[in-house]
């Protein structure tokens, strides 16, 4: 019983913490400022993605989430507790996406609501909480434990960082489609 409590209070401490410190860092920003390198909101990136860091992304995309299901498939818990975990994982990957999206929309000017991108925020924590509490409370080894939350963890980056470049490839491909071509004037005289 006292174990439950003190992982309640440990929650609600993490919860009113970030989102002081959401708070905190959003009053005190300029209504203009970026995150982009100091440039405007109005500027946006040009430059896509390498192959290499796509490469990286679904790398650890794939890694992260099959090497987690693989761990699932092969362990020796019940239906139900894998079902929950699996379910944890696919919630969590979703929300990370949903909040990736938020952020760059916001930072690119583009109409988001507080409430879609605080549901996002309070998503993604949740997932992340979610598995916390579920590994806090299972039957595992400390080495099992720390597999499923790596794993997680790597899921989590590797979704994320897939999000950003196929973002980032679009943002690439709208804006050269849009730069006016000099060159087809050049004639041989």
């Amino acid at each position: 019983m006292e174990k439950k409590a003190h992982l309640k209070n440990f929650i609600k401490s993490v919860f009113k913490k970030c989102f002081a410190h959401l708070k905190e860092v959003q009053s005190s920003l300029p209504p203009n400022f970026s995150l982009r390198c100091g440039r405007s909101k109005n500027a946006k990136m040009i430059q896509a993605p390498s192959n290499a860091f796509k490469a990286a992304s679904w790398i650890a995309l794939c890694t992260g989430s099959i090497g987690f299901n693989i761990g699932l498939w092969r362990s020796n818990m019940l239906l139900n507790e894998k079902g929950y975990y699996f379910t944890v994982l696919m919630f969590g990957l979703f929300a990370v996406v949903s909040l990736q999206k938020a952020v760059r929309d916001r930072l690119e000017n583009i109409p988001i609501t507080d409430i879609y991108l605080g549901i996002s925020w309070f998503s993604s924590v949740l997932a992340i909480l979610l598995l916390i509490i579920g590994l806090w409370n299972a039957d595992l080894l400390p080495s099992e434990k720390g597999f499923y939350a790596f794993a997680f963890i790597l899921a989590l980056f590797g979704v994320i960082s897939v999000q950003k470049n196929i973002r980032d490839a679009q943002t690439s491909r709208t804006e050269h489609s849009q730069t006016p071509d000099f060159t087809s004037k050049i004639s041989d005289d």
